[in-house]
Protein backbone atom coordinates (compact mmCIF):
# COMPACT_ATOMS: atom_id res chain seq x y z
CA UNK A 1 0.00 0.00 0.00
CA UNK A 2 1.43 3.38 -1.00
CA UNK A 3 2.21 5.78 1.81
CA UNK A 4 -0.27 8.63 2.13
CA UNK A 5 1.05 12.16 1.82
CA UNK A 6 0.86 14.21 5.00
CA UNK A 7 0.01 17.86 4.46
CA UNK A 8 1.16 20.18 7.23
CA UNK A 9 0.97 23.88 7.79
CA UNK A 10 4.04 25.81 6.73
CA UNK A 11 5.62 27.94 9.48
CA UNK A 12 4.46 31.52 9.35
CA UNK A 13 5.12 34.71 11.22
CA UNK A 14 2.39 36.05 13.45
CA UNK A 15 -0.72 37.49 11.87
CA UNK A 16 -4.17 38.29 13.19
CA UNK A 17 -7.58 37.48 11.71
CA UNK A 18 -10.36 40.06 11.50
CA UNK A 19 -13.57 40.73 9.61
CA UNK A 20 -15.48 43.68 8.23
CA UNK A 21 -19.13 43.79 7.21
CA UNK A 22 -20.00 44.23 3.56
CA UNK A 23 -23.46 45.24 2.37
CA UNK A 24 -25.33 44.14 -0.74
CA UNK A 25 -28.91 43.80 -1.95
CA UNK A 26 -29.09 40.52 0.01
CA UNK A 27 -28.12 42.14 3.33
CA UNK A 28 -24.84 42.09 5.26
CA UNK A 29 -21.97 39.61 4.87
CA UNK A 30 -18.66 39.10 6.62
CA UNK A 31 -15.37 39.71 4.82
CA UNK A 32 -12.51 37.89 6.53
CA UNK A 33 -9.05 39.44 6.34
CA UNK A 34 -5.59 38.70 7.71
CA UNK A 35 -3.32 41.44 9.00
CA UNK A 36 0.46 41.05 9.12
CA UNK A 37 2.97 43.45 10.63
CA UNK A 38 0.43 45.43 12.62
CA UNK A 39 2.16 48.63 13.75
CA UNK A 40 2.50 49.42 17.43
CA UNK A 41 1.71 52.81 18.88
CA UNK A 42 5.40 53.73 18.67
CA UNK A 43 5.82 52.98 14.96
CA UNK A 44 4.11 53.80 11.71
CA UNK A 45 3.97 51.46 8.71
CA UNK A 46 2.53 52.04 5.28
CA UNK A 47 -0.43 49.76 4.57
CA UNK A 48 -0.41 47.40 1.58
CA UNK A 49 -3.69 45.66 0.71
CA UNK A 50 -3.22 42.38 -1.21
CA UNK A 51 -6.20 40.96 -3.12
CA UNK A 52 -6.28 37.51 -4.73
CA UNK A 53 -7.59 36.15 -8.03
CA UNK A 54 -11.14 35.11 -8.87
CA UNK A 55 -10.92 31.53 -7.55
CA UNK A 56 -8.25 31.98 -4.88
CA UNK A 57 -8.04 33.32 -1.31
CA UNK A 58 -5.99 35.44 1.07
CA UNK A 59 -3.52 32.66 1.92
CA UNK A 60 -1.94 32.99 -1.53
CA UNK A 61 -0.05 35.96 -0.06
CA UNK A 62 1.42 34.14 2.96
CA UNK A 63 4.97 34.00 1.61
CA UNK A 64 4.81 37.57 0.35
CA UNK A 65 3.37 38.86 3.63
CA UNK A 66 5.96 37.03 5.74
CA UNK A 67 8.73 38.67 3.75
CA UNK A 68 7.23 42.17 3.63
CA UNK A 69 5.61 42.68 7.03
CA UNK A 70 8.85 43.97 8.54
CA UNK A 71 8.37 47.17 6.52
CA UNK A 72 4.65 47.22 5.76
CA UNK A 73 1.31 46.56 7.37
CA UNK A 74 0.01 43.82 5.06
CA UNK A 75 -3.75 43.26 4.80
CA UNK A 76 -5.07 40.24 2.85
CA UNK A 77 -8.85 39.82 2.50
CA UNK A 78 -10.81 36.78 1.42
CA UNK A 79 -13.20 38.19 -1.16
CA UNK A 80 -16.85 37.34 -0.53
CA UNK A 81 -17.58 33.71 -1.47
CA UNK A 82 -13.97 32.62 -0.95
CA UNK A 83 -11.79 31.42 1.91
CA UNK A 84 -13.25 32.18 5.32
CA UNK A 85 -15.61 34.93 4.12
CA UNK A 86 -19.37 34.49 3.88
CA UNK A 87 -21.13 33.11 0.82
CA UNK A 88 -23.94 35.07 -0.78
CA UNK A 89 -27.46 33.65 -1.00
CA UNK A 90 -27.80 34.75 -4.63
CA UNK A 91 -24.95 34.17 -7.14
CA UNK A 92 -25.73 37.35 -9.08
CA UNK A 93 -24.31 39.26 -6.11
CA UNK A 94 -20.80 38.17 -7.09
CA UNK A 95 -19.89 41.13 -9.27
CA UNK A 96 -17.40 43.98 -9.32
CA UNK A 97 -19.89 46.45 -7.89
CA UNK A 98 -20.05 44.28 -4.77
CA UNK A 99 -16.30 43.64 -4.68
CA UNK A 100 -15.51 47.36 -4.99
CA UNK A 101 -18.01 48.20 -2.25
CA UNK A 102 -16.54 45.55 0.06
CA UNK A 103 -13.00 46.83 -0.44
CA UNK A 104 -14.15 50.38 0.26
CA UNK A 105 -15.53 49.09 3.57
CA UNK A 106 -12.23 47.35 4.30
CA UNK A 107 -10.12 50.44 3.57
CA UNK A 108 -12.41 52.49 5.81
CA UNK A 109 -12.03 49.91 8.57
CA UNK A 110 -8.23 50.16 8.37
CA UNK A 111 -8.47 53.85 9.33
CA UNK A 112 -6.00 54.92 6.64
CA UNK A 113 -6.33 57.90 4.32
CA UNK A 114 -4.05 56.19 1.76
CA UNK A 115 -3.10 52.58 1.05
CA UNK A 116 -0.96 50.76 -1.48
CA UNK A 117 -2.68 48.02 -3.48
CA UNK A 118 -1.40 44.70 -4.83
CA UNK A 119 -3.93 42.78 -6.89
CA UNK A 120 -3.51 39.45 -8.64
CA UNK A 121 -5.80 39.03 -11.66
CA UNK A 122 -9.27 39.88 -10.27
CA UNK A 123 -7.63 41.75 -7.42
CA UNK A 124 -5.84 43.88 -10.00
CA UNK A 125 -9.11 44.69 -11.75
CA UNK A 126 -10.58 45.89 -8.46
CA UNK A 127 -7.44 47.92 -7.85
CA UNK A 128 -7.62 49.59 -11.26
CA UNK A 129 -11.24 50.58 -10.71
CA UNK A 130 -10.61 52.01 -7.24
CA UNK A 131 -7.47 53.84 -8.38
CA UNK A 132 -9.31 55.45 -11.29
CA UNK A 133 -11.95 57.17 -9.17
CA UNK A 134 -11.79 60.78 -7.92
CA UNK A 135 -10.15 61.18 -4.49
CA UNK A 136 -9.01 57.55 -4.58
CA UNK A 137 -7.21 56.28 -1.46
CA UNK A 138 -4.88 54.17 -3.64
CA UNK A 139 -1.40 55.70 -3.38
CA UNK A 140 0.54 53.11 -5.41
CA UNK A 141 -0.88 50.28 -7.51
CA UNK A 142 0.68 46.90 -8.29
CA UNK A 143 -1.22 44.67 -10.71
CA UNK A 144 -0.22 41.04 -11.15
CA UNK A 145 -0.81 39.56 -14.63
CA UNK A 146 -3.85 41.57 -15.53
CA UNK A 147 -4.59 44.49 -17.83
CA UNK A 148 -7.45 46.60 -19.18
CA UNK A 149 -8.22 44.11 -21.94
CA UNK A 150 -8.83 40.34 -21.76
CA UNK A 151 -9.77 38.10 -24.66
CA UNK A 152 -13.05 36.20 -24.57
CA UNK A 153 -11.11 32.95 -25.13
CA UNK A 154 -8.98 33.53 -22.03
CA UNK A 155 -12.02 34.20 -19.88
CA UNK A 156 -13.84 31.19 -21.31
CA UNK A 157 -10.96 28.92 -20.25
CA UNK A 158 -11.46 30.01 -16.65
CA UNK A 159 -15.22 29.68 -16.98
CA UNK A 160 -14.76 26.06 -18.06
CA UNK A 161 -13.61 25.03 -14.57
CA UNK A 162 -14.37 27.68 -11.95
CA UNK A 163 -16.90 26.50 -9.37
CA UNK A 164 -17.32 23.05 -10.92
CA UNK A 165 -14.96 20.96 -8.78
CA UNK A 166 -17.42 19.17 -6.50
CA UNK A 167 -16.13 17.09 -3.57
CA UNK A 168 -12.94 15.03 -3.29
CA UNK A 169 -12.18 11.86 -1.36
CA UNK A 170 -8.53 12.64 -0.59
CA UNK A 171 -6.12 15.56 -0.42
CA UNK A 172 -4.08 13.87 -3.13
CA UNK A 173 -7.05 14.22 -5.49
CA UNK A 174 -7.30 17.91 -4.62
CA UNK A 175 -3.62 18.50 -5.29
CA UNK A 176 -3.88 16.79 -8.66
CA UNK A 177 -6.91 18.91 -9.51
CA UNK A 178 -5.29 22.19 -8.49
CA UNK A 179 -2.15 21.34 -10.45
CA UNK A 180 -4.31 20.67 -13.51
CA UNK A 181 -6.18 24.00 -13.47
CA UNK A 182 -3.32 26.22 -12.32
CA UNK A 183 -0.72 24.93 -14.76
CA UNK A 184 0.54 28.46 -15.48
CA UNK A 185 1.15 29.36 -11.83
CA UNK A 186 4.82 29.74 -11.30
CA UNK A 187 7.19 28.90 -10.06
CA UNK A 188 5.64 26.41 -7.61
CA UNK A 189 7.52 23.89 -5.46
CA UNK A 190 5.89 20.78 -3.99
CA UNK A 191 5.70 22.64 -0.67
CA UNK A 192 3.90 25.51 -2.41
CA UNK A 193 1.29 23.14 -3.83
CA UNK A 194 0.80 21.56 -0.41
CA UNK A 195 0.32 25.01 1.11
CA UNK A 196 -2.31 25.77 -1.54
CA UNK A 197 -4.10 22.47 -0.88
CA UNK A 198 -4.14 23.06 2.88
CA UNK A 199 -5.61 26.54 2.69
CA UNK A 200 -7.93 25.96 -0.26
CA UNK A 201 -10.00 23.13 1.23
CA UNK A 202 -12.32 22.27 4.09
CA UNK A 203 -13.80 19.00 5.35
CA UNK A 204 -17.51 18.40 4.80
CA UNK A 205 -19.82 16.73 7.32
CA UNK A 206 -19.50 13.50 5.33
CA UNK A 207 -15.70 13.54 5.53
CA UNK A 208 -15.14 14.68 1.97
CA UNK A 209 -12.90 17.58 0.95
CA UNK A 210 -14.29 20.70 -0.71
CA UNK A 211 -12.70 23.85 -2.10
CA UNK A 212 -13.22 27.01 -0.05
CA UNK A 213 -15.20 28.77 -2.74
CA UNK A 214 -18.91 29.14 -3.35
CA UNK A 215 -19.83 27.43 -6.67
CA UNK A 216 -22.02 30.47 -7.26
CA UNK A 217 -18.84 32.47 -7.96
CA UNK A 218 -18.36 30.33 -11.04
CA UNK A 219 -21.97 30.75 -12.14
CA UNK A 220 -21.69 34.53 -11.85
CA UNK A 221 -18.39 34.53 -13.73
CA UNK A 222 -19.83 32.54 -16.62
CA UNK A 223 -22.87 34.81 -16.79
CA UNK A 224 -20.67 37.90 -16.91
CA UNK A 225 -18.44 36.73 -19.77
CA UNK A 226 -21.50 35.88 -21.85
CA UNK A 227 -22.71 39.48 -21.60
CA UNK A 228 -19.75 41.68 -22.48
CA UNK A 229 -16.20 41.93 -23.77
CA UNK A 230 -13.65 42.97 -21.17
CA UNK A 231 -12.33 46.44 -22.01
CA UNK A 232 -11.17 48.87 -19.32
CA UNK A 233 -8.95 51.23 -21.30
CA UNK A 234 -11.03 54.26 -20.26
CA UNK A 235 -10.56 53.22 -16.63
CA UNK A 236 -6.82 52.72 -17.13
CA UNK A 237 -6.38 56.21 -18.55
CA UNK A 238 -8.04 57.78 -15.50
CA UNK A 239 -5.47 56.34 -13.07
CA UNK A 240 -2.99 58.94 -11.81
CA UNK A 241 -0.96 57.04 -9.20
CA UNK A 242 2.27 55.17 -10.14
CA UNK A 243 1.69 51.58 -11.28
CA UNK A 244 3.87 48.46 -11.30
CA UNK A 245 2.71 45.91 -13.89
CA UNK A 246 3.81 42.30 -13.32
CA UNK A 247 3.46 39.75 -16.11
CA UNK A 248 4.31 36.08 -16.46
CA UNK A 249 6.08 35.65 -19.79
CA UNK A 250 4.05 32.50 -20.46
CA UNK A 251 0.70 34.08 -19.59
CA UNK A 252 -2.21 33.13 -21.82
CA UNK A 253 -4.43 35.62 -19.98
CA UNK A 254 -2.43 38.86 -20.11
CA UNK A 255 -0.90 39.35 -23.54
CA UNK A 256 2.45 40.98 -24.23
CA UNK A 257 0.69 43.33 -26.65
CA UNK A 258 -1.70 44.62 -23.98
CA UNK A 259 1.11 44.94 -21.42
CA UNK A 260 3.22 47.13 -23.70
CA UNK A 261 0.22 49.21 -24.79
CA UNK A 262 -0.34 50.04 -21.11
CA UNK A 263 3.05 51.78 -21.08
CA UNK A 264 1.92 54.20 -23.79
CA UNK A 265 -1.38 55.26 -22.20
CA UNK A 266 -2.53 56.44 -18.82
CA UNK A 267 -0.44 56.49 -15.64
CA UNK A 268 3.31 56.39 -15.03
CA UNK A 269 3.81 52.62 -15.25
CA UNK A 270 6.68 50.13 -14.99
CA UNK A 271 6.49 46.65 -16.56
CA UNK A 272 8.39 43.65 -15.17
CA UNK A 273 8.08 40.20 -16.77
CA UNK A 274 9.01 36.94 -15.04
CA UNK A 275 10.39 33.81 -16.70
CA UNK A 276 8.92 30.42 -15.69
CA UNK A 277 5.52 31.97 -14.93
CA UNK A 278 2.24 32.35 -16.74
CA UNK A 279 -1.07 33.39 -15.21
CA UNK A 280 -0.19 34.26 -12.52
CA UNK A 281 3.25 34.80 -10.98
CA UNK A 282 2.77 33.41 -7.48
CA UNK A 283 4.89 35.95 -5.56
CA UNK A 284 6.32 33.01 -3.63
CA UNK A 285 10.03 33.50 -4.32
CA UNK A 286 12.66 36.09 -3.48
CA UNK A 287 12.96 37.42 -7.04
CA UNK A 288 9.29 38.31 -7.38
CA UNK A 289 9.00 39.71 -3.86
CA UNK A 290 12.21 41.68 -4.34
CA UNK A 291 10.89 43.39 -7.47
CA UNK A 292 7.88 44.68 -5.53
CA UNK A 293 9.94 45.72 -2.51
CA UNK A 294 12.42 47.64 -4.67
CA UNK A 295 9.70 49.38 -6.68
CA UNK A 296 7.86 50.49 -3.54
CA UNK A 297 11.10 51.85 -2.10
CA UNK A 298 11.61 54.01 -5.20
CA UNK A 299 8.06 55.29 -5.52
Amino acid sequence: MAAMKIYTKQPVKAYSAHYVLGLGFHGFHRINYLEWGTPTQSERKETLVCVHGVSRNARDFDYFAQNMCDKYRIVCPDMVGRGESDHLAEPQGYDYLQYNSDMNALISRLNETEVDWLGSSMGGIIGMVLASLPQSPIRRLIINDIGPEISRDAMTRIGDYIGKAGDFDTVEEIEAYLRSIYTEFGPMSDADWQHMVHYSTRRTKTGKYRLKMDPGVGDAFRDSISLFDFNMWDTWEKITCPVLILRGKNSSFFSEEVAHKMLTLGPDATLVEFDDAGHTPTLRNDEQVGVIRDWLAKH
